[in-house]
């Protein structure tokens, strides 16, 4: 299998042509420069169709008229604007797609004219220089069920995080008409929460209510967590609430669209969650990453989205790079500087790897008496968590590259078996 590998790579020769793009909403920044050093104006094509046939019989002439051999076509892997056009390109014959690092284009581009001006027109230039500089990553383009499972972690992700604005908003209304309701019931997430605020909005509501059908309702909603004494602390808040009653119907209006709305996103959550596992069924490795006690289903799902397939790496580094977990420190002579990561990967593989380590950090979790080690050699618990999740990824890309499931406390498992051999 040809392995695809996010590193370094010098790619650019006496018959390479360097093709560039900055790409846009609507239209893109085309730049090629050839192996003797002539080049071309940056050019603009559309995103569409026409646009990409356009690029392509331009980048076609230069490169049949040349005699090359090859097309290194490079890009700022920054934004969605440019998948169309990758996929257009991808498995094109002599084409070889890579890509750069926006904090590199940032810091090369007062090269060019000796000016930290920022166009269009300028960028593909700056990324050329990138690319001859040997600082390119090649594109991993996920297929299939991993390409499938990208884009459902990434839309449950957006679903989530306008969920948690609409959760924000309900509370600033909520301080408007009942600003004691946060303080007793805390969190306005919960089924209790929810349902007192679809049924019982404001304070009138629950002291017409009633304190004993409060109380069996609070028993019944949070399956008997919520017990007479919150119910009581409610109640009376609600007697001696300080929330105003003008205009008090336009708010009770709104919040009873945005619980219809909150509620209409965690179905769509559910429909998202639902198709991840007709999808990870067709991963052939995916017994082996969920063997990992603290790994479900959502981020099994979410981690080979982001990867695209842990069988195209090679090492294990060439992960951490991926997921911007790699070290790096800034020393100089005598001074050592202290060792963090990166954070110049894909963040949304760093997110999901530093919640797995949460949930494998707990009492009874797998990595718990490891990462009480790593407290007690003194680290602290926010970078104890960074090692953990670390140690996980190389876990999961082991449990992929051997075909193995994971057995906790391998090594005990193992003498174990020895002796009874």
């Amino acid at each position: 299998m040809k392995k695809i590998k996010t590193k370094k790579t010098h790619l650019i020769n006496e018959k390479s042509l360097l093709v560039t793009i900055d790409g846009g909403k609507d239209t893109h920044f085309g730049y090629y420069r050839c192996p003797d050093g002539t080049d071309i104006k940056p050019f603009e094509f559309l995103n569409n169709r026409d646009g990409f046939n356009e690029f392509w019989e331009q980048v076609m002439s230069i490169y049949r008229t040349k005699t090359l051999e090859k097309i290194v076509i490079g890009f700022e892997s920054t934004g969605p604007y440019l998948e169309p056009l990758t996929h257009f390109l991808n498995g094109k014959a002599a084409v070889k797609l890579v890509q750069v690092n926006p904090m590199h284009t940032k810091r090369v581009k007062e090269l060019q004219g000796n000016s930290p001006n920022k166009t269009d027109r300028k960028d593909p230039k700056v990324i050329a220089d990138i690319i001859e500089l040997g600082h390119a990553l090649s594109v991993v383009i996920p297929k299939g069920p991993a390409a499938e499972l990208r884009r459902l972690t990434q839309a449950r992700e957006r679903t989530i995080e306008k969920r948690t604005a609409l959760f924000n908003q309900l509370q600033t209304l909520l301080a408007l008409i009942f600003p004691e309701f946060m303080r007793v019931m805390k969190d306005v997430k919960t089924v209790s929460a929810q349902y007192l605020l679809n049924h019982y909005p404001t304070p009138q509501d629950i002291v017409k209510l009633g304190l004993p059908a409060l109380t069996s309702i609070l028993r019944k909603t949070s399956r008997g967590k919520l017990k007479a004494d919150r119910a009581k602390a409610l109640f009376e808040a609600a007697q001696t609430s300080v929330g105003v009653q003008e205009g008090q119907s336009s708010i009770l209006l709104e919040i009873k669209g945005i619980l219809r709305t909150i509620e209409a996103y965690q179905e769509f959550i559910l429909e998202y969650e639902k198709e991840m596992s007709t999808f990870l069924e067709q991963i052939p490795y995916i017994r082996s990453i969920l063997s990992l006690k603290g790994i479900g289903e959502v981020t099994a799902a979410g981690l080979i989205g982001e990867v695209g397939d842990f069988r195209n790496f090679s090492t294990i580094s060439e992960v951490l790079k991926l997921a911007g977990l790699n070290l790096y420190e800034l020393s100089s002579g005598k001074h050592r500087g202290k060792r963090r990561i990166s954070k110049r990967g894909r963040p949304l593989l760093r997110k999901l790897l530093y919640f797995t380590a949460l949930n494998t950090v707990r009492k009874g979790g797998i990595m718990h008496c490891k990462y009480q080690e790593y407290l007690g050699r003194g680290m602290l618990k926010n970078k104890a968590l960074i090692a953990i999740a670390r140690k996980l990824i190389g876990i999961i890309f082991a449990l992929v590259r051997d075909h193995s499931i994971y057995q906790e406390n391998y090594l005990n498992v193992s003498y174990q078996y020895q002796e009874a051999a």
